[in-house]
């Protein structure tokens, strides 16, 4: 080694360990950045199912999983309290493919399991079914505890079931799932409809009506657009991300996104790593159509650990790949159009994206965004404020229509004529 050699080298390695060293200090500062915006705005995701994992894993046995410390899987009062959540939808899903009855009767023991879990914890969660509960709950130190149906097919065509569920504390309904059905079409399933029927419209009014929000992901971007078409309140996706930047089907393309504008809606941006990145789409192309064979879905674990053996392990997404959605929403939508819906539901760390493991890791998104130089005011708005607007709007349009409209009584055979045997 030369004497230049000798005295640059410790110049090289002292600048790696300084550059180091900084780079650290920036993501401790960004990541101290995010906790502080959280603080003043509490996060809300959208979409979390703890309670079919209870369902699943436990039997339905809430007290199997003490969520009080840290728990089993991806979610905990702990890891809730570390990500600086302030509000959860708890997602009360049913598969798809069930018959009307065992749909109906599985989507009112779902709600029970929520509202066991949220009743088993009453230092931390508050049950909450409007902005004045969710603004309670935060004085109080609780985590709003709101309820979301992830599936249109389990009111079996019955606006007075679509009711009964509101009565019960549901929030919002997600119109569709993995399958189209007798008044709307899903995503991820063949159009049956071309959107909504008549009678499907009519599930929207009344969704307005009741003040129960109106949610999109999962369903075609016909259906999506349908709905924009009727609905009277914004509407949301309350686990979705955008199809400009991931061409999945359960994601927004870009000429919804440009409607919701004039809908006051919001999409809440899902973790999902083949949502969010595009040769993970790719790799798992051919695992819904497995997914949707299962009516139960109880053996979804299996055929995901068969598929995986058969086309290999893909490679992992990033805290990067989810922050390139919501600029993409942001840019597409606008800001106010924006919130998170994670979409944590039980399974391995390493199936989401590096970095966002569980409900401990949301300001490690927030640190990304700041430093890819979001305002405070816009970061709030993406955490909170956006939902509550929204939610805000939807109470404030059911106040009106309910002076107005009285309970709809109309059936699909009567909106869409009778259904082939």
């Amino acid at each position: 080694m030369t004497s230049t050699m000798k005295t640059r080298a410790p110049i090289l390695l002292f600048s790696i360990v300084f550059l180091t060293a900084a780079w650290a200090q920036d993501e401790d500062a960004a990541l101290q950045h995010a906790r502080e915006v959280l603080r003043n705005a509490p996060l809300v995701d959208g979409h979390n199912d703890l309670p079919d994992v209870i369902r699943d894993k436990f039997g339905g046995d809430v007290s199997a999983n003490d969520i009080s410390a840290r728990a089993a899987f991806d979610t905990d009062i702990p890891r809730l309290r570390e990500g600086m959540v302030g509000t959860q939808v708890w997602s009360v899903y049913v598969p798809s493919a069930l018959s009307p009855l065992d749909a109906m009767r599985q989507q009112l023991e779902q709600i029970d399991i929520a509202r066991r879990i949220i009743a088993a914890y009453p230092d931390d969660l508050a049950f909450a079914v409007s902005v004045a509960d969710i603004e309670a709950a935060r004085r109080e130190g609780r985590i709003a505890s709101l309820l979301g149906m992830e599936g249109g097919h389990t009111i079996a065509n019955s606006l007075g079931a679509l009711r009964s569920y509101y009565a019960l504390g549901v929030r919002y309904m997600t119109l569709t799932h993995f399958h189209s059905h007798d008044w709307a079409d899903s995503a991820t399933d063949d159009a049956r409809h071309e959107g909504l029927t008549e009678f499907g419209r009519e599930v929207v009014r009344e969704m307005n009506r009741l003040g129960m929000m109106v949610d999109l992901s999962h369903v075609s971007a016909d259906t999506m657009n349908d709905a924009l078409d009727v609905s009277e309140a914004p509407v949301i996706f309350s686990h979705s991300s955008a199809r400009g930047v991931t061409d999945h089907a359960r994601n927004v393309p870009d000429s919804v996104l440009t409607r919701l504008a004039g809908n006051g809606g919001i999409v809440m941006v899902n973790f999902y790593p083949e949502f969010v990145n595009e040769e993970i789409r790719k790799w798992g192309d051919g695992l819904i159509p497995l997914l949707k064979e299962d009516p139960t879905g109880d053996g979804w674990a299996a055929i995901e650990k068969a598929y995986r053996e058969e086309h290999g392990e893909p490679i992992r997404a990033t805290i990067a790949d989810v922050a390139d959605h919501v600029e993409h929403l942001a840019k597409v939508a606008g800001v106010a159009h924006i919130g998170i819906g994670a979409d944590y539901y039980g399974v391995a760390p390493e199936e989401f994206p590096e970095g966002l493991e569980d409900v401990s890791t949301y300001p490690r998104l927030f640190a990304e965004l700041i430093r890819r130089g979001w305002s405070d005011e816009n970061l709030e708005a993406l955490a909170r404020n956006n939902f509550l607007r929204v939610l805000g709007e939807v109470e404030a349009v059911s106040a009106e229509l309910r002076r107005t409209r009285p309970p709809s009584i109309k059936t699909i055979a009567e909106l869409d004529g009778p259904r082939a045997p």
